[in-house]
């Protein structure tokens, strides 16, 4: 049986995150993603003729994700709804390649980050590639996984849950000790920290107490954070941090 890789000089394994980590979905893609969520909740918690309010549906988007850490499976779990709908009605943005922001030479930061690295997103396959595509960055990751491949026994498991990063540790037979998670969202750091993984919190997009982002009230660094930066931009200065 081939042994997991444990030895912590090896080159690491980056686990980026794609929304506010590798470009600024906060300017215009969230809030059309949150739109399109906010009407399919509606529909969802009508009776079919009119639609949920506005505070019907923010109370169970906010109980949905502290609780499951992801609205689309309060709505699998409470409503039966396949995810699959749910990922293309919410993220169906018309005029994608326009709404992105990003800075330059996020390619040229890449190459010079040792190690192999894996897009690891919440986001839906589609969606992420075509923002991929519009960065010019799909050459750089060696792996591309997106919401509909983190599957645990056959039942979603996105980010933060632990099991599902076991699960990738597993298969791709990768100690945790050599992983790397870039990520905005403090709570899919935390669980990455708790399995030995390293963890870097990227800022730039994020405003403090912003709702529909899990910004947090103040942007102080947790215990479970290895390294704060503002871009991704400044990791290869602060890779002594991560080894």
């Amino acid at each position: 049986m081939k042994k997991i890789a444990s030895n912590q000089n090896a080159a690491p394994v980056w686990l980026f995150d794609l929304d506010n980590t590798l470009h600024h979905a906060s300017h215009a893609i969230f809030p059309a993603i949150v739109a399109n969520m906010n009407d399919y909740i509606a529909r969802v918690l009508g009776d079919g003729v009119t639609p949920a309010s506005a505070a019907v549906v923010d109370a169970a988007r906010t109980r949905w994700w502290k609780r499951y850490g992801a609205t689309m499976l309060g709505l699998v779990k409470h409503h039966d709804v396949e995810p699959a709908h749910f990922l293309q009605q919410t993220h169906d943005l018309p005029g994608l390649d326009e709404m992105i922001r990003a800075e330059r030479g996020l390619g040229q930061l890449l190459r010079r980050l040792p190690g192999r690295k894996i897009l690891l997103t919440n986001a839906p396959l589609r969606y992420s590639s075509e923002v991929l595509r519009a960065l010019g960055l799909r050459r750089h990751f060696s792996q591309h996984i997106a919401v509909e491949a983190m599957r645990v026994h056959g039942q979603l498991r996105p980010k933060p849950s632990k099991l599902m990063l076991r699960a990738l540790l597993r298969r791709h037979r990768i100690a945790a000790g050599r992983c790397i998670l870039v990520e905005d969202t403090l709570a899919n750091l935390r669980s990455a920290k708790a399995l030995g993984m390293r963890t870097a919190w990227i800022t730039q997009y994020l405003k403090p107490g912003q709702t529909h982002t899990h910004a947090p009230a103040r942007l102080n660094r947790p215990a479970y954070v290895d390294v704060k930066v503002k871009s991704v931009r400044q990791l290869p200065a602060r890779l002594h941090r991560l080894r």
